[in-house]
């Protein structure tokens, strides 16, 4: 045993394999479903970290491909260089390019690298609704996947969360029936885990909360396989509004998030009860789930406390974590800076030292959510000592749009990283309300887990094209040259560029909900358009390039909305028939020509995201009801009235054909004959009948969606810059 002891010691301090933190069988299942039958030339072995931080190493012997790292994500992080780099290879969302040689190109010397991180964060309340309120078990394989190639360690992990809450509440005698009132639809969630709204979206079936309980026990164990520390939730106050009357002496205050949803019930963190039920629920979590000992909680997210005391957060803080601490000691309360944000005027220095300094400071890491553009760390003495995460978020509501900051993103991390004022910063991360979009700038966020200095984009950019299309061209770099001193060189507005056309028909430029103003002069997007499509002739059969071709052509013909209807506009305030006809006819085309060049892509059907939420169904009745909120979310989001339709806007087809266009086309019908008869325009009636029909297509069923592309993508491509080039330019 002695002999046997010092000999793992040694091959532990040398470096060689040693598989005690290391599950060799899930990195080799991982290498196999990345790489294939190619998985043979690969070897994968075991290095320690340095100083407590993850390391990988990458080399060539023997004819093999050894990745050696300190956990499987590091291993991940290896094979994703080595693809990249030597194979000209690219994984993404938004396309996957394989490119391996029949002998593997050998790596001519060893590659080490240690990130300067310890935590990489991924993941926002919101992202589990705008992007992946219905996806399956293979969808999430292929996202951990992707997690596993760029090094996250600390995603958040909250699917299944309902089935916990329903064990609780049941415990402390709730009914069925009182829960069914309380537990939003699946497209829902993340503001019913925040305690922004209850019961909408509903009833939800006992079949969801059972296959999602199951659904999240394979996700946390493909995490943790491979290295990952999941973040799962805590208590926040968030009960039944039945609990005043099985309590009737707990201290529960109404809140209310706007936006027409009813009032939510909290439960005052300095009632007894919070501790009891915090306890509770994360031993039942833990029973089910396991724990890594992070917890999410953001007990004021977008709601106000009844005072700004500091005495009073403190004491409000406190008592949140002991709920959490008295269950697990090791507890790490992992809270989102959004709200001080968000709540600026509220939240002063004083009131978020108070809430923070309860906390003792190794048991808390503070998620500056929006780094990239506001951040709150620089304003906070690094939110007093804390640990604390940089995050890129970018994305609000799962929008469709080309935009980012990149210069941001390619200095911000190494820039905190080196300052004197950013006392425990203790990661990176990425925090987007929806993701499969704007590859290159999440891979360009990505690239800082790494390395510890500021990227440079002259350097980055050739090797990114270069790994993304397989080859160096001339004409698709030049392209990205300008795409980065124009679409991703963004302002400090809250996401990116909107078009008009999914914004409630409006003569105004600025409608509401739907940010149309650009960042960038629109004719420097139409150059990098056209010598993408030049280079198309060389790089059209990759899948990546492919992607790119056609979501570039979608935000030119998106730009383009805006000034047809300005002309519209003009000629029906100058009553001139003949050219309102012309350009509403002109804008109407542009809509079923955007909706048959997004036809050709997966990611840019309506048909995938209604037909993955009818098949989380096992009846008819069940199908329905994730329709109604598929469809639901991403129009109106809530009811007719609803204040936040359009926040979830999407530019995909069919709903472009289905929803889009038929509103527009209703109102050119009611300006026209408004400028008949001479009347003066009420938008309120037009308002109050596009609202009955907005309502009835949310709660309408099929539509014959295809799930499934159609048409050629580059064909539809050449034909819009044939027909539109032109125009955009001048």
């Amino acid at each position: 045993m002695r002999n046997r002891a010092g000999l793992l010691l040694l091959l532990l301090i040398s470096g060689r394999v040693c598989f005690s933190q290391l599950d060799k069988a899930a990195a080799d299942a991982f290498v196999r479903r990345v790489v294939g039958d190619r998985a043979s030339g690969f070897v994968v072995e075991y290095i320690p970290v340095v100083n407590g931080k993850d390391v990988y190493e990458l080399e060539s012997r023997r004819g093999k491909v050894v990745l050696r790292g300190s956990n499987g994500l590091s291993v991940g992080s290896a094979l994703n260089e080595y693809l990249r780099s030597y194979c000209h290879s690219f994984i993404s969302w938004d396309g996957v390019d394989l490119r391996l040689p029949a002998v593997l190109p050998v790596v001519p010397s060893r590659v080490r690298r240690v990130t300067p991180y310890q935590y990489r964060y991924y993941l926002n309340y919101c992202t589990f609704n705008y992007s992946m309120a219905w996806w399956d078990w293979a969808r999430w394989q292929r996202e951990i996947d992707w997690m596993t190639l760029n090094g996250i360690n600390l995603p958040l992990a909250i699917t299944g969360e309902e089935a916990v809450w329903q064990k609780v509440y049941r415990g402390l005698g709730f009914s069925d029936a009182e829960l069914q009132r309380f537990f939003c639809g699946p497209a829902y969630f993340s503001w019913f885990w925040m305690g922004n709204l209850d019961g909408w979206g509903g009833p939800l079936p006992q079949h969801w909360m059972d296959t999602h309980a199951e659904l999240e026990r394979k996700i946390l164990a493909a995490e943790r396989s491979v290295g990952m520390k999941p973040v799962l939730a805590a208590f926040t106050g968030h009960v039944p509004p039945t609990f005043a009357q099985h309590f009737p002496m707990a201290r529960v205050k109404k809140t209310n998030w706007g936006a027409g949803f009813d009032d939510v019930y909290i439960l005052d963190p300095e009632d007894s009860l919070f501790e009891v039920i915090g306890r509770r629920f994360i031993e039942a979590q833990t029973s089910a789930y396991g724990t890594d000992h992070f917890y999410s909680a953001d007990t004021f997210n977008e709601n106000q406390p009844p005072s700004n005391e500091p005495a009073y957060l403190a004491a409000i803080s406190k008592k949140v974590y002991a709920s959490m601490a008295l269950a697990d000691p090791r507890a790490v309360w992992v809270m989102q800076g959004w709200m001080f944000h968000y709540a600026a005027s509220f939240w002063g220095n004083a009131q978020i030292k108070a809430l923070l300094g309860a906390v003792p400071d190794d048991h808390m890491i503070m998620l500056d959510l929006y780094s990239e553009s506001h951040p709150v760390w620089d304003r906070t003495q690094a939110y007093f000592g804390k640990p604390w995460i940089w995050n890129m978020l970018n994305n609000f509501g799962g929008n469709t749009f080309l935009w980012g900051r990149m210069e941001a993103v390619a200095s911000g991390p190494a820039g905190a990283l080196h300052s004197s004022s950013s006392r425990r910063l203790s990661g990176i991360g990425l925090a987007p309300e929806g993701i499969e979009e704007n590859p290159a700038l999440y891979q360009l966020m990505l690239d800082n887990t790494w390395r510890d200095s500021a990227i440079s984009l002259a350097s980055w950019l050739p090797a990114y094209v270069q790994a993304r299309y397989g080859v160096t061209n001339a004409d698709a770099l030049a392209a990205w040259r300008v795409l980065a001193i124009s679409v991703y060189a963004g302002g400090l507005g809250e996401g990116g560029p909107e078009s008009i056309i999914v914004a409630r028909p409006t003569t105004e430029v600025w409608a509401d909900r739907v940010r149309t103003k650009l960042d960038y002069e629109p004719r420097q997007l139409a150059r990098a358009w056209g010598l993408m499509v030049r280079a198309a002739d060389s790089l059209g059969s990759g899948d990546g390039f492919q992607y790119d071709l056609v979501d570039i052509t979608r935000q030119v013909l998106a730009n383009y909305a805006l000034p047809l209807q300005q002309r519209w506009v003009l000629a029906y305030l100058d009553h001139d028939f003949a050219a309102f006809d012309s350009c509403t006819a002109r804008f109407l085309d542009l809509m079923d020509d955007m909706d048959a060049l997004l036809a050709t892509r997966r990611e840019f059907l309506l048909g995938r995201w209604i037909g993955d939420a009818r098949r989380c169904g096992a009846t008819t009745a069940e199908s329905d009801l994730y329709e109604k909120n598929a469809r639901d979310l991403i129009t109106l989001w809530g009811d007719k009235e609803s204040g936040l339709h359009e926040y979830s806007c999407r530019q995909w087809s069919g709903l472009i054909k289905d929803f889009y266009k038929p509103r527009w086309e209703q109102y050119f019908v009611y300006l026209r004959q408004k400028m008949e008869r001479g009347d003066r325009m009420e938008e309120t009636a037009f308002d109050a009948a596009i609202k009955d029909w907005e309502w009835k297509w949310v709660n309408s069923t099929g539509g014959g969606y295809s799930e499934q592309p159609v048409g050629d993508a580059l064909s539809v491509v050449r034909r819009l810059y044939a027909k539109y080039a032109t125009l955009v330019l001048q």
